[in-house]
């Protein structure tokens, strides 16, 4: 009884603010990416299918961008930046956390991303 009562009071305490921050945090991952681009397929054979469904997924939904086509209006500054496809930026209310620019290989992905998550704040459960 008293467990429930507290965890109620905590809520109420930390609840609102801790959505509030959640709700504010929008974390994106960005991809650059073109359809001449080996290492693009080599991305989309081996994570593509199964990113949405990861906690990294979740926690930084993704988002393609053609990098040989008008960039949207958001994404204008950045996109003049990214020589290399694919390039994925993080963002975190439309502003860059940072990138991996290249595709290293999903052993190496996974580690990357989560390390750009960690600095975003982005909680990957």
């Amino acid at each position: 009884m008293y467990r429930i009562l507290a965890i109620g009071l905590v809520w109420l305490a930390f609840g609102p603010a801790a959505s509030a921050w959640a709700q504010s945090a929008v974390v994106e991952l960005v991809m650059f990416e073109s359809d001449a681009c080996p290492f693009c397929q080599q991305w989309n054979a081996e994570i593509g299918g199964i990113y949405a469904e990861t906690p990294e997924g979740r926690a930084a939904p993704l988002r393609r961008v053609d990098l040989h086509e008008k960039p949207p209006d958001d994404l204008r500054n950045i996109q003049r930046s990214v020589i290399y496809t694919p390039t994925f930026v993080l963002l975190r209310q439309g502003e860059e956390i940072g990138r991996i620019a290249g595709y290293p290989g999903e052993h190496f992905f996974w580690p990357l991303l989560d390390n750009l998550l960690d600095e975003a704040g982005g909680s990957k459960n």
